[in-house]
């Protein structure tokens, strides 16, 4: 009476649902390295070698705490290459009498999964995933009847959930959202504190040695893998970031500086979205750090928000929405992905510090993915489809479900306003009040027009040309097209001439 337990490579939580619903002397759990997930998109190399180190270290765990762990590696000779073929290839070799699974992440995954029953034969069971604070009938619940769902609302009714900063019925410190105090600049010569390094052990040494042989092709640098790879190291990431970059996050938390990855940043994404980290613990440990006084209000509401506010809303509008989610398309944008995505040289100092970036950690902070990426591939009309599918292969905490929404809705705002209540679209002002970019950058951030000005004022006043009929009505977006409309003519057509020539040498 064998009970088969798949278990994926971002389920890596000991009190995973499946693993509480059987006993290690009933179950073999099933872990496999497929070539499909590898391969869906182009992921970055250091995306599949945390990924593949993070499951063989959770499998030592489980065998050392008496499971039994049936590991398949993507160069078993045998190995098939996706999930249905890996399952029903254990189902037979340990005579299993049920599938017990947790759901996937993605709507791609949960499908594969309803199919491995017929491919094995056997009676399935997926159970919820609940290791998320908002479970999805709620959330659900919640969106049901909303023409749009804002985070804000949302954020706080999780605030009054799990009593996260909060005095009684009310926001510790009399408000909810600090915001406003968290997009400050840099001052010059300010230092920061880099985050802790996690060497290769030999078990990830080994791993990198099989991804270099068989993904060398794909986009992205291994040089410097660093990741924490199991829970004790990820905790202790955890309380790096909550001494040293805690107290500094909310200032600087919108901030950009040349040569600096990181800033106060956590960096801990990948391993929560593994399952080495939960929410609520890392929740929890920031606003210790506030009541400890170790921490500023802001710095501590600002980073709880990314986690228990966004974090948790992505999720449940990612299921709510449904599978074709990722094919929405606003605004008809159909221009290919722009070549620099991928690396290819480009002169906008913004630009280049941000994929060059990617290349080497498989990481970017949040506004370089939104307000430089992101706008920038919004700004020239590329196809969303092809924006989506590029951040889900280059970020190391890129799982469809937190990805999708960020990229599809917020960044490039192809769901027609569902969760973001206007384009976050931007010229070059933003990108040097933001940053010291604009400074190092060949281009005149404050020329619309000519042979040195920045490109991104151009593409940003023609964007909102080019899409007048359907946004002006945005009352968001009123004093941008005021200002258009404040143009003379004759300097609306070098805009957009600028513009044209620049998408034309793009392409």
């Amino acid at each position: 009476m064998t009970i088969l337990v798949p278990l994926l490579g971002d389920q890596l939580s000991h009190n995973l649902a499946s693993l509480r619903a059987v006993t290690p002397a009933s179950a073999v759990v099933l872990m496999m390295e497929v070539a499909e997930e590898a391969t869906y998109v182009p992921h970055h190399p250091q995306k599949i070698a945390l990924f593949f180190s993070a499951m063989r270290h959770f499998a030592k765990e489980l065998r050392e705490q008496g499971w039994t762990v049936d590991y398949v590696t993507l160069d078993d000779a045998h190995n098939t290459g996706d999930f249905a073929g890996e399952v029903a290839r254990a189902a037979a070799r340990h005579n299993a009498t049920r599938i017990v699974t947790v759901a996937g992440g993605e709507w791609r995954v949960v499908e594969s999964q309803r199919a491995w029953a017929e491919r094995a034969r056997l009676l399935l069971t997926i159970l919820d995933d609940d290791r998320f604070l908002c479970p999805i009938e709620q959330f659900a619940a919640w969106a049901k009847g909303r023409k749009r769902m804002i985070m804000e609302d949302f954020y706080r009714i999780m605030r009054r959930q799990t009593g996260l900063l909060m005095d009684g019925d009310q926001p510790v410190g009399g408000q909810w959202n600090y915001d406003q105090e968290n997009r400050k600049s840099v001052p010059k010569g300010h230092r920061f504190t880099p985050p802790l390094r996690f060497a290769p052990d030999a078990i990830t040494l080994d791993v990198l040695a099989l991804v270099q042989a068989r993904f060398h092709n794909h986009f992205g640098s291994l040089d410097s893998f660093a990741w924490p790879v199991t829970r004790a190291e990820a905790l202790t990431a955890l309380k790096d970031f909550i001494t040293h970059r805690l107290p500094g996050f909310g200032d600087y938390q919108d901030a950009m500086v040349t040569g600096e990855d990181v800033l106060n940043h956590s960096l801990l994404a990948p391993a929560l979205n593994l399952g080495l980290l939960s929410p609520l613990e890392i929740c929890q440990a920031a606003e210790a750090a506030f009541h400890a006084g170790h921490a500023p209000l802001n710095a501590v509401e600002g980073f709880i928000r990314q986690i228990l506010g966004w974090r948790e809303y992505v999720r449940g509008l990612y299921w709510f929405a449904g599978p074709d989610y990722t094919a929405r398309n606003h605004l008809a944008a159909t221009r290919p992905l722009p070549a620099l995505f991928w690396g290819a040289p480009t002169d906008l100092k913004c630009l280049s510090e941000a994929v060059d970036a990617t290349s080497r950690n498989a990481m970017a902070h949040h506004i370089q993915r939104l307000m430089i990426l992101g706008n920038f591939a919004m700004l020239v009309g590329t196809d969303p489809r092809e924006v989506h599918r590029w951040y889900l292969a280059v970020y190391a905490d890129a799982i469809e479900w937190v990805e999708a929404p960020n990229v599809i809705g917020m960044s490039q705002f192809a769901d027609g306003g569902l969760m973001a209540t206007k384009p976050y679209a931007a010229g070059g002002a933003y990108v040097n009040g933001m940053s010291d970019h604009c400074k190092h950058c060949r281009y005149d951030v404050k020329q619309r027009t000519g042979p040195n000005a920045c490109p991104l004022n151009a593409l940003y006043w023609d964007f909102l040309a080019r899409h007048e009929a359907l946004l002006s009505s945005n009352q968001r977006l009123w004093r941008m097209y005021d200002g258009w409309r404040r143009f003379a003519p004759e300097e609306q057509a070098r805009i957009r001439a600028q513009a044209a020539a620049f998408l034309t040498n793009l392409a």
